[in-house]
């Protein structure tokens, strides 16, 4: 799997995402959750509609 990049709230910038994996969200769109590889927050970045 490729390196998933994702803004950290609390970093204040784009990192790394570690242990990516991708949900559903409850309208049916696609999304990333991980953690922060820095400071171990949690990541959520929303990806696009299903192909």
């Amino acid at each position: 799997m490729e390196k998933e990049i994702a803004y950290c709230v609390k970093c204040r910038e784009k990192k790394e995402m570690v242990d990516p994996k991708e949900v559903e969200m409850k309208g049916g769109r696609r999304a990333m959750s991980g953690t922060c590889a820095t400071c171990s927050t949690k990541m959520f970045k929303i990806l696009g509609n299903k192909k």
